[in-house]
């Protein structure tokens, strides 16, 4: 194999492929530089979903006509039959990766037909959050509280999964005792305000916090304050800023 790679690099016409290789190889970064960022923005045009696997394909396809050309000059090798032999080489290894093929058509299949792109929230395999990327073996799952879930193309394209028309809330829940002789709908109204006033840089405020009464108990009815997290907030962070806005109140039990 390696007589066969080699056997056209003559010492007297070694300066010359390898100056050929050398340009060859800039030219295909030249170009790779700038098709690159050309086919990102057409996608944007284009309104067709950009993740890495698009992008990776097309730098595949760049340094694989780069190679075909350099072959017969600098190797001495026939690309017709580099091509037959590849062809035959990638059925067979196809067959021993078979997921990894299944995930690359998966993740294609995917992107192309826009079921799901980067930025769509989603729930599979039991995980809800947002599409961060599609790469060319698995796609990219965060949710609010920002774990990430790297779930294989296949599986995503096999089986069911639920597309959210709009993110998922994290939330976090405040419960505390009311006077069984208060009026509920100030309480309700006042817990929301001052949960919103004192909480505001820490919930998502396209979300308002909802104020529900559950069953009474001997130091007064049950309130439950339901607060809505902003990105990167915990509960406990929540629950302490809200506690310490509600102390005082004069409707607690």
């Amino acid at each position: 194999m390696m007589e066969t790679l080699f056997s056209g690099l003559e010492p007297a016409s070694y300066v010359a492929k390898a100056v050929l290789l050398v340009i060859v190889v800039v030219v295909a970064l030249v170009v790779q530089r700038v098709s690159v960022p050309i086919s990102r923005r057409a996608l944007e045009a284009a309104k067709v979903p950009q993740a890495t696997i698009l992008l990776n394909i097309q730098r595949g396809l760049i340094w694989g006509f780069a190679l075909l050309f350099v072959l017969g000059p600098v190797f001495g090798i026939e690309p017709t039959g580099f091509v037959a032999t590849l062809g035959v080489t990638s059925v067979a290894l196809s067959l021993g990766l078979q997921d990894t093929v299944s995930n690359l058509i998966g993740g294609l299949t995917l992107m192309l037909s826009k079921i799901i792109q980067p930025g769509d929230y989603v729930t599979a395999s039991g995980f809800t959050g947002k599409v961060t990327d599609i790469n060319w073996r698995y796609t990219c799952v965060e949710d609010r509280g920002g774990n990430m879930q790297v779930i294989p193309n296949s599986v995503l394209w096999k089986s069911a999964f639920v597309k959210l028309v709009e993110g998922p809330a994290l939330s976090s829940t405040l419960t505390m005792a009311v006077k069984k002789d208060a009026n509920l709908n100030v309480v309700a109204e006042e817990a929301v305000v001052a949960a919103t006033m004192a909480a505001a840089k820490l919930l998502d405020l396209k979300r308002k916090p909802i104020a529900e009464f559950s069953e009474p108990r001997a130091d007064g009815i049950t309130l439950n304050l339901t607060l809505f997290m902003a990105d990167g907030t915990t509960s406990a962070a929540v629950n302490d800023v809200v506690a310490r806005a509600l102390v005082g109140k004069p409707w607690l039990a």
